[in-house]
C-alpha cells in the first residue's frame, strides 16, 4: 500500500512543498529505505522512527518499506522530515487513517515519540499557505511563532499519541492562534532614550534625520563621547513595524533559530551590535546548509558596528553589495540562497589609534601615518554609502553640572513618524518607502529644489571632490530634512544642513571618494 503525506522543505526563507511517499510490500527480511537525496540527517530519521514508533506502541511488520522524498531532485536537508516519515508508514501499514491532502506536517522526532523543535518553522507555515494548504501540524513549541498567520490552522503537536488520537478522531487538537497587539504590548525593547544624553545635539540631530529617513550613519569621537549610547538610543525613535515586516524579520529569525515560545515574533526594530572579531559567515551567512548572518538578522532595524576601524577591511568591503541591494546573496557549491538585508547601518569609530586626535585637552601619542593608516581601514566606496558623517567632541564639565532635561526619544520619534508617513504617501506603489532607499531614476522624479537649493547644490560640488553618488544622498538628505519640516520642496538651507552631515571626509580622509 501507497501512502502520500505532504510537507515543507526550505531553501533560505522560501519554501517548496514535499511528497512523503510511503510504500510497504511484502519481503523476506525487513528493510527500510528513504530515497529522493537525503542528507544524513534525513536517512538518520529511520532510527528515531522506528524507536518512536515503538515506544508508543505502534509495530513495524516484516516487510520492505520504500520512502520517497519528492521532487527527487531536490536534496533534502535537516529533521523536519521525521513526522511525516513516520505517518507515512503507520498509514501505509494501515495503522492510522490517511491524511488529507490539504495538510502539511513537520518535525523532529525525539526516540520516545516527543517533538522536538526545530528551525524555519514560520517560514514554512507561510509557505503552506502559499501552496494552498489549510492546516500545518508543527511541533508545540515552535507553534506560537505560526499561530499569528491568518487563513491557516496551524495544530501545536506534543507527541505522536496525540496526533494519533487526533487523526482517529478521538481527541481533537485545537488550532493555535496568538494575537499580534497581545505580542506588542508584551514586548520589551529596552532601548536607550535620547533624554540620557548630556549634549551631542548635532548628533541627536543627525540621528533623527537618519530615523526619518532610513539613513546610515557614522559617529566620530574620543572615546567617553557617547557614541555607543547614542547609537543604542537610535531604535527608540525608529518607526513601529508593520505587520510585513514584523514577517518578513520573524521568518530571518524562525530560520536562524532565535525565535522562542516567549518570543515567538519579532514585533520590534531589531538591534544587532557586532565586534570585531565576527568572522564574514556570521556577518553575512553560510555554513553547509547556509544560514541568515547578522546583517539578516538587522533586516528592517539597525546593524551597529563599534569601533569600525578594528574591523577587517575585506569582511567591511562586504557589505557594500548588501547596502547596494537590501539583499545578500551565500554562494555554495550545491545551493545558492538570498537573504534580506534592508539595514540601517550605524558606525562608530575613534579618530585615531589612541582615540585622542582632535581632543581639546587630551594629547595624541599617534603619529599621522598611523591616523592615516587608521582612518584607512575605511574605505572610500564604503564611506560614501554612509549618508550622515557626526563628528562628537567631548562634552565640557560644565554642560554636565548644569544640564536642563533633553527632549525625550517619544517626542523626537513623533517628528520622525510624521516624516515617514508623508514618505509613504509619496512613494506609494513604488517597492521603496523612505527616502534612503530611492532609485536614481526616482530621485528626479520624486525630489524637487528650489532655485536657490540647485545653486547650493552646485556651489558645493565645485569646490569639493565628492563623487556622484554624494551627490544623490545629498538630495536624500535635503529631501529628509525637509519631510521633517514638512515643506514639499527641497530648500538652501536644507541642502546645507545635509552638506554640514557630509563634510568630515576632507577632515579625516582628506580624499576623493569612488
Amino acid at each position: 500500500m501507497v501512502s502520500k503525506v505532504n510537507s515543507i522543505g526550505l531553501e533560505g526563507l522560501d519554501g517548496y512543498v514535499i511528497e512523503v511517499e510511503t510504500d510497504t510490500r511484502p519481503g523476506n527480511e525487513s528493510r527500510t529505505d528513504v530515497v529522493g537525496l537525503p542528507d544524513a540527517s534525513v536517512k538518520e530519521a529511520m532510527n528515531r522512527v522506528s524507536a518512536a514508533i515503538y515506544n508508543n506502541r505502534f509495530r513495524i511488520p516484516e516487510c520492505n518499506i520504500i520512502t520517497n522524498l519528492a521532487p527527487a531532485s531536490i536534496r533534502k536537508e535537516g529533521t523536519f522530515y521525521d513526522l511525516p516519515i513516520l505517518l507515512g508508514i503507520l498509514i501505509s501499514t494501515g495503522q492510522l487513517p490517511a491524511v488529507s491532502p490539504k495538510a502539511a506536517f513537520i518535525g523532529e522526532l525525539s526516540l520516545t515519540g516527543e517533538l522536538r523543535p526545530c528551525n524555519g518553522v514560520l517560514a514554512s507555515v507561510i509557505s503552506a499557505l502559499n501552496h494552498g494548504f489549510e492546516a500545518i501540524f508543527v511541533p508545540a513549541q515552535n507553534a506560537d511563532e505560526g499561530a499569528v498567520i491568518e487563513g491557516i490552522n496551524v495544530y501545536p503537536v506534543e507527541n505522536i499519541s496525540q496526533l494519533a488520537r487526533h487523526l482517529r478522531g478521538e481527541e481533537m487538537i485545537s488550532p493555535l492562534k496568538r494575537n499580534l497587539s497581545q505580542l506588542r504590548k508584551n514586548a520589551e525593547p529596552g532601548f536607550s532614550d535620547f533624554s540620557a544624553i548630556v549634549g551631542q545635539h548635532g548628533a541627536k540631530r543627525a540621528c533623527e534625520i537618519a530615523a526619518a529617513g532610513g539613513h546610515n550613519i557614522l559617529l566620530i569621537g574620543p572615546p567617553g563621547t557617547g557614541k555607543s549610547m547614542i547609537a543604542k538610543s537610535l531604535p527608540s525613535i525608529l518607526p513601529e513595524m508593520t505587520f510585513e515586516e514584523m514577517i518578513e524579520c520573524s521568518k530571518v529569525y524562525s530560520v536562524a533559530g532565535k525565535l522562542s515560545k516567549e518570543k515567538p515574533l519579532v514585533v520590534t526594530r531589531p538591534f544587532v551590535k557586532s565586534n570585531q572579531n565576527v568572522s564574514m559567515a556570521s556577518m553575512t551567512g553560510g555554513g553547509s546548509s547556509p544560514n541568515p548572518g547578522l546583517i539578516s538578522l538587522a533586516h528592517n532595524g539597525v546593524l551597529f558596528l563599534d569601533e569600525i576601524a578594528e574591523f577587517s577591511v575585506k569582511l567591511l568591503e562586504t557589505l557594500r553589495q548588501p547596502l547596494e541591494d537590501n539583499t545578500v546573496t551565500v554562494n555554495r557549491v550545491k545551493r545558492t540562497v538570498t537573504f534580506p538585508s534592508a539595514f540601517m547601518l550605524v558606525c562608530a569609530m575613534n579618530p585615531c589609534p589612541c582615540g585622542n586626535y582632535g581632543h581639546p585637552t587630551l594629547r595624541c601619542t599617534c603619529t599621522p601615518q598611523q591616523v592615516e593608516r587608521y582612518m584607512n581601514r575605511i574605505s572610500g566606496p564604503l564611506l560614501d554609502r554612509i549618508d550622515l558623517q557626526v563628528e562628537m567632541p567631548p562634552v565640557p564639565i560644565k554642560e554636565i553640572k548644569s544640564a536642563r532635561p533633553a527632549e525625550t526619544s517619544a517626542e523626537i520619534k513623533k517628528r520622525v513618524d510624521k516624516a515617514r508617513r508623508i514618505q509613504q504617501e509619496r512613494y506609494k506603489g513604488e517597492d521603496f518607502s523612505c527616502n534612503a532607499k530611492i532609485s536614481p531614476a526616482a530621485l528626479r522624479k520624486y525630489c524637487r529644489l528650489t532655485d536657490k537649493a540647485t545653486e547650493k547644490l552646485t556651489e558645493v560640488f565645485e569646490r569639493t571632490t565628492l563623487s556622484m553618488r554624494a551627490y544623490d544622498k545629498l538630495i536624500k538628505i535635503g529631501q529628509t530634512i525637509a519631510d521633517l519640516e514638512g515643506k514639499e520642496v527641497i530648500e538652501a538651507e536644507h541642502i546645507a544642513e545635509a552638506v554640514y552631515f557630509r563634510s568630515l571626509d576632507k577632515k579625516y580622509w582628506n580624499r576623493t571618494n569612488s
